[in-house]
C-alpha cells in the first residue's frame, strides 16, 4: 500500500526497487515485533493462553508448563502487514505465498485454540490437520497456475535447467502440495525447544530472499537468472520483501522465545512459517534444493518417521525419543547446547543450498 502511494501516486523513484523495500521490510516487521511482544505476551497470560507440556517429553519440560503459546500469530501479524505496505499488490507470486502462510497458519490457529480450550496437548485431530493443510495447498496451486505464467517443469540441484528440468504436467501439483505441506509439519516438528525452529526459519528466509531476487531481478539489462544458470521467474524478485518481513519478524520473536523463552509459537507459528518457506521454495523452483537448506526441518522429521516404523515392524526404538532433539537432551545435552549446535547445522546447510547457484 505505501508501495502504491509512494511509488504509483508520488512518483518517489527509490520505493521502485526491491532493494530499498527488502530493508524497509525487514527493519519494519523486526521492531514492530519487538514493540508488540512484551503487550501480547501480557495478554495472552491474561487470558491464560499457556502451554500443555506432554506428559512422555523430558521432565525438565514441566517447568515450561503455563508458559503463554500462540505466539506465531504476532510472527504472521508482523511479517503479514510490512509486506502488504511494501511490496507489489498486483504480484501474484506475493499472494500464492500469503495464501499459504494465512491459510496454513489459520489451521495451525484452530489447533492450538483446541489445546488451550481442551487443555492437553492433542488440539486437532492430525487427520483434520492435514486435510486443512491440503485444503489451502489445492486452492493455493489452483490460483499460482491460473494466475501467473508459473511452468511445471522440475529443477535439480547441480544441474542446468538447460540441460533437464523435465515437465512433469499435472504431476507437479501432487508434488508441489508434499513441498508445502511436508515443510509446514517439518517445521512444526522442530518446534520443541526455545529458540530452535526459528532460527533455521529466519536463516532459511534469508537464503529465499536471495533466490527469489536472483530467479526474477534485472539489473540495469543484466539478468541474474541467466547469468547464474537457474530457472527464470520475472517478478520473483519481489517475494524478497516478503522474505525480508519473515526474517525480520521472525527475529523479534526471538527476542522473546529465546532461552528461557517467554512466549512459544505455537502451531499457528510453525504451520505458517513451514508453509510459507515450502510455498517460496515452489515460485523459485527450489522445490528439491530446499531439502538441502531446511536439512533440520528434515532430519526432525525423518528421526519421527523413523522411529514409529521402527517401533511398528521391530517393537524396538531407533532413538531414546523423538523428534531428534529430543533425543540429545536424553543423552545429556543440555537445551542449550542442543539449540545452538542445531542452529550451526542450519547455517552450513544454508550455505550449502546457496552453493547450488553456481555448481550447476
Amino acid at each position: 500500500m505505501l508501495y502504491w502511494l509512494l511509488y504509483g501516486k508520488l512518483g518517489v523513484n527509490v520505493f521502485r526497487y526491491p532493494s530499498a523495500r527488502i530493508l524497509l521490510a525487514a527493519v519494519f516487521s523486526l521492531l514492530l515485533s519487538i514493540w508488540l511482544g512484551p503487550m501480547f505476551i501480557r495478554w495472552l497470560r491474561r487470558m491464560a493462553i499457556g502451554q500443555e507440556v506432554r506428559d512422555d517429553g523430558p521432565q525438565s519440560h514441566e517447568k515450561k508448563q503455563g508458559t503463554p503459546t500462540m505466539g506465531g500469530t504476532l510472527i504472521v501479524f508482523c511479517a503479514t502487514l510490512p509486506t502488504l505496505l511494501w511490496m507489489d499488490l498486483e504480484n501474484r507470486y506475493v499472494w500464492f505465498v500469503l495464501i499459504v502462510f494465512l491459510g496454513y497458519g489459520l489451521v495451525g490457529f484452530v489447533d492450538d485454540y483446541r489445546k488451550v480450550a481442551l487443555k492437553n496437548t492433542k488440539g486437532l485431530p492430525g487427520r483434520y490437520k492435514l486435510i486443512g493443510q491440503l485444503l489451502f495447498g489445492l486452492v493455493a496451486m489452483g490460483y499460482l497456475l491460473w494466475a501467473t505464467p508459473y511452468t511445471t517443469e522440475l529443477s535439480f540441484p547441480f544441474v542446468k535447467p538447460t540441460l533437464f528440468a523435465p515437465d512433469i504436467g499435472w504431476l507437479y501439483i501432487p508434488f508441489a502440495l508434499l513441498v508445502l505441506m511436508g515443510t509446514s509439519n517439518a517445521l512444526n516438528l522442530t518446534d520443541g525447544l526455545d529458540g530452535l525452529a526459528i532460527v533455521p526459519t529466519v536463516i532459511s528466509a534469508g537464503v529465499f530472499l536471495v533466490l527469489a531476487y536472483a530467479s526474477g531481478a534485472t539489473l540495469s539489462g543484466f539478468n541474474l537468472a541467466e547469468y547464474l544458470r537457474i530457472p527464470p521467474t520475472p517478478g520473483a524478485e519481489e517475494l524478497a520483501v516478503l522474505c525480508a518481513a519473515l526474517a525480520g519478524s521472525g527475529l523479534g520473536f526471538l527476542w522473546y522465545n529465546a532461552h528461557p523463552a517467554e512466549v512459544f509459537m505455537g502451531d499457528v507459528g510453525s504451520l505458517a512459517l513451514g508453509g510459507a518457506l515450502g510455498a517460496l521454495a515452489i515460485v523459485t523452483k527450489n522445490e528439491l534444493v530446499s531439502a538441502i537448506i531446511h536439512g533440520v526441518f528434515v532430519a526432525e522429521a525423518v528421526s519421527v518417521i523413523l522411529q514409529v516404523g521402527s517401533y511398528k515392524l521391530r517393537k524396538k526404538r531407533i532413538f531414546k525419543m523423538a523428534p531428534l532433539h529430543h533425543h540429545f537432551e536424553l543423552s545429556g545435552w543440555p537445551e542449550p547446547k542442543v539449540i545452538v549446535r542445531f542452529w550451526i547445522i542450519s547455517v552450513l546447510m544454508a550455505l550449502a543450498g546457496l552453493a547450488t547457484l553456481k555448481l550447476r
